[in-house]
């Protein structure tokens, strides 16, 4: 049963790695097997849904300062696809809060949240399916439907719940420069970083036993971003934020996805906030974030 779509509104929270292990390109379609944990934080888009004006005869997409193809517009047209939902054109407005191409998955999470708010709409009550139209829209996307903690593997779409962690505080230090997703993965080819296929299931049996043991941080040994090497090679501002981090004391530093975005993971939440401002002077100015909780929180 449809609903109404005034009032229609849902939060979009950031998602970061805490652990990217990259393993070999797949033969049939070129991307990557990983391990990953996948994590939520208090930085969030905001989305609704509304009726579109009157004479607008499709669906149209309304994001502040975002140019060009829009995921969030895709996701929409594929759940009409799939579901053979017939609504009357509807605009979706996008509150951009989560940087662009930043490694934070912004984009993936604007259009989980889309998926979310079609089916609020529609009255489609059919998580597996949202999960099928999510995978079909990119490797980010289906850990954000419902977002959560997750141990990801495959190229990310299988997903595995793990508990919540305990409080910690993440220092986020942007870069000026941009990255090309693509890019990235070709230089790490290039260079060789991928880890042999056989090797995933034990360090995926690894991450899922320390994420369940309660610290919201991961071991040193598996705090890795096996990227790093690539998107320094392709952006020195990397490994300066990289650097940055460490100088500010924080426990464990990598890089955000395939970046450029650099982390500071600090067990205690005030101190990423003190890392933060003893880093104000930067450009663009370092954020202080914690882990999300959907029945708790939003935006930090």
């Amino acid at each position: 049963m449809s609903v109404a779509l005034a009032g229609l509104r849902e939060e979009a929270p950031a998602k970061l790695n805490l652990c990217l292990i990259l393993g070999p390109a797949r033969e049939h379609d070129g991307r990557h097997e990983l391990v990953t944990l996948f994590q939520p934080v208090t930085l969030a888009d905001h989305v609704s849904l509304e009726p579109a004006g009157l004479g607008v005869a499709a669906d149209e997409v309304v994001c502040v300062g975002v140019e060009g193809d829009n995921l969030a517009a895709r996701a929409l047209a594929a759940f009409r696809e799939r579901t053979g939902w017939r609504a009357p054109p509807v605009r979706l407005v996008i509150e951009k809060r989560i940087p662009v191409a930043a490694g934070m998955a912004g984009g993936s999470a604007d259009a989980a949240a889309t998926l979310r708010l079609a089916a609020r709409a529609s009255g489609v009550a059919d998580h597996a399916l949202l999960l099928d139209i999510a995978a079909g829209l990119g490797a980010d996307v289906p850990a954000q439907v419902r977002p959560a903690r997750y141990l990801a593997t495959g190229v990310g779409e299988r997903l595995e719940p793990v508990p919540e962690p305990a409080p910690f505080g993440v220092l986020v230090l942007r870069c000026a420069a941009s990255l090309s997703t693509g890019a990235v993965f070709a230089e790490a080819d290039r260079q060789g970083l991928g880890r042999d296929a056989a090797q995933l299931p034990e360090l995926a049996a690894e991450v899922r036993a320390a994420a369940a043991s309660g610290p919201g941080l991961l071991p040193a040994q598996l705090a890795v971003n096996d990227l790093e090497p690539a998107a320094r090679a392709l952006c020195p501002a990397v490994g300066e934020a990289l650097d940055a981090a460490r100088a500010v004391g924080a426990e464990q530093v990598l890089l955000c996805g395939s970046g450029p975005t650099v982390l500071g993971l600090f067990a205690d939440v005030a101190a990423a906030r003190g890392a933060a401002v003893a880093l104000s002077g930067r450009v663009p100015r370092p954020l202080a974030l914690r882990p999300w909780r959907a029945r708790t929180e939003a935006t930090a």
